[in-house]
């Protein structure tokens, strides 16, 4: 058992624009917080990369100064565990050097050829649980085979984010159940490298990580620890992605408990107790550990959406942005955003959406775009909501995290759309914590997913209003119906810019 007091375990999560991390006790007390960000490149439309060594280097620095913290306090890190944005992707060559930037989740390049996927081999959603979307790394590898084939022959690894920051600490070339089912490469059933996906890509289970259990340990290696400052050897906690953490995290693994984040993207997750794909194929499905399955959805809008439109308006002081949203009635007086600025997910897995503004008239001001945009992030979760329903699951308790949670204005609205109270944890940002959660299960400190989500607490519950509810079911109506009328003027406006051939 690890002493309370003493002895603590370092959660740290490598997300989209930044990696933060935060040292726990048993009870969940935090003793010590850091967090390091990078820039995300976007430097041809539908790309969205990263610098591979900028999401190392800002680990490393993260996980010093979180340790150095913990030192200071009497604290000693009896192990470190990693949540890790899932998705990504990297080519890296025959000395384990990246061969380009980081594709990201957020990047569609490969929309061809995640649109040839769903004509050809849509049984690869029900085989893998992953959504045949352009953010699956099958689609992106189908990509580099087509449009950069020198960098697809000189690739040893494909890897993502999770592979690189434990190589970088340990030598390890390993990967999570939960990141590895995100890939799109990888069968749940046997929770092993998936055959057929892996001869379309013409990629081997060579050139990936092996899949391990997200309670496996390795070691710091010597080099890692004199970066870090901590002991060389200190137990490594593989982990899992910040899908599964966060619901750890917000204390949400029980029946019909959901999570619900929104941070840079957005997203609604439930755990089940078995592996289940949905017959429509509106949702993911991702392992995480025995008897503890993931299945939601993910959207691309989110706090981008809202820096988005800050930067466009030229102001970005989201605080006076949201000050200004609070002044509009709900429903945005009939102004309507579709927010698919970055393209969208869940629930319809489409390569077409581009953002839109409908309903415009000389009445609206700078507080309508921006409420509307709030609006419009909570309508798609709350079409993401009505898909797990749909699919038989039940939903009678909503639990949230992610840096909306700071704005009243949004929590309220977001309840609003749902329809249904929501808790809100005591911590922000809840996947860094679930790692950690996870790290002490892996040292026995805690004795299952249960007891670890027991030690979280619902600070503060948001209540619906009767009257905003029902004006927000209106507008969904007008939502969902301007998505589909849409489509086509959607993709006439790709003709422009679309690659050539329609598959890989």
């Amino acid at each position: 058992m690890v002493p309370r007091q003493e002895e603590v375990v370092l959660g740290v999560d490598v997300g989209t624009t930044a990696v933060k991390a935060g040292v726990f006790d048993t009870v969940g007390r935090e003793s010590a917080s850091a967090q390091a960000g990078y820039p995300l490149y976007d430097p041809h439309p539908g790309f969205a990369e990263q610098d591979p060594q900028a999401i190392v280097d800002a680990t490393l620095t993260t996980i010093r100064d979180t340790a150095a913290q913990a030192r200071e306090r009497g604290k000693r890190i009896a192990a470190v565990c990693f949540s890790a944005a899932m998705h990504g992707l990297v080519p890296l060559d025959g000395h384990d050097r990246p061969l380009g930037r980081l594709l990201t989740w957020a990047d569609t390049r490969a929309f061809a050829q995640a649109e040839w996927l769903v004509a050809e081999h849509s049984e690869l959603h029900d085989r893998t649980g992953t959504p045949l979307h352009p953010m699956s790394p099958l689609a992106k590898l189908l990509w580099f085979r087509t449009h950069d084939r020198a960098v697809f022959d000189a690739a040893r690894r494909w890897v993502g984010v999770k592979e690189l920051i434990l190589a970088a600490l340990a030598d390890d070339w390993v990967i999570d159940h939960s990141c590895a089912t995100g890939t799109g490469l990888f069968a749940l059933a046997r929770l092993d490298w998936e055959p057929d996906a892996l001869a379309l890509t013409g990629v081997t289970r060579e050139q990936l990580a092996v899949p391990v259990p997200a309670t496996t340990t390795l070691a710091l290696s010597a080099g890692a620890a004199r970066t870090t400052g901590l002991a060389s050897g200190t137990p490594l906690v593989v982990g899992a992605g910040d899908g599964p953490l966060a619901n750890l995290g917000l204390g949400a693994v029980g029946s019909g408990v959901l999570a619900c984040s929104i941070g840079t993207s957005g997203a609604l997750r439930l755990m089940v107790p078995r592996a289940a794909v949905d017959r429509e194929h509106h949702l993911f499905c991702y392992a995480f550990v025995p008897d503890h399955w993931l299945i939601g959805g993910a959207i691309n809008s989110g706090g981008a959406v809202l820096e988005w439109l800050g930067d466009v308006l030229g102001d970005l002081d989201l605080d006076r942005l949201l000050a200004q949203a609070a002044t509009v009635p709900p429903g945005s007086d009939g102004l309507v955003m579709l927010p698919y600025v970055l393209g969208e997910r869940a629930p319809d897995w489409s390569t077409l959406p581009r953002g839109a503004y409908v309903g415009l008239d000389r009445s609206h001001g700078r507080g309508h775009f921006v409420r509307a945009a709030l609006e419009g992030i909570c309508q798609q979760l709350g079409l993401v909501l009505a898909s797990i329903r749909a699919a038989g699951h039940e939903v009678r308790e909503v639990r949230a995290t992610g840096g909306f949670a700071r704005s009243p204005l949004w929590r309220q609205l977001l309840c609003d759309v749902l329809g249904m109270p929501i808790g809100f944890a005591e911590r922000e940002q809840g996947a860094a914590f679930g790692a950690a959660l996870v790290g002490m299960l892996a040292l026995g400190a805690i004795g299952s997913i249960e007891t670890a989500a027991a030690t979280v607490h619902v600070a503060q519950e948001t209540t619906p209003d009767p009257a905003a509810v029902a004006v927000y079911e209106h507008q969904r109506l007008s939502f969902t119906g301007l998505y589909t009328e849409l489509q086509p003027a959607f993709r006439r406006l790709r003709a422009g810019v679309a690659e050539p051939g329609a598959g890989p």
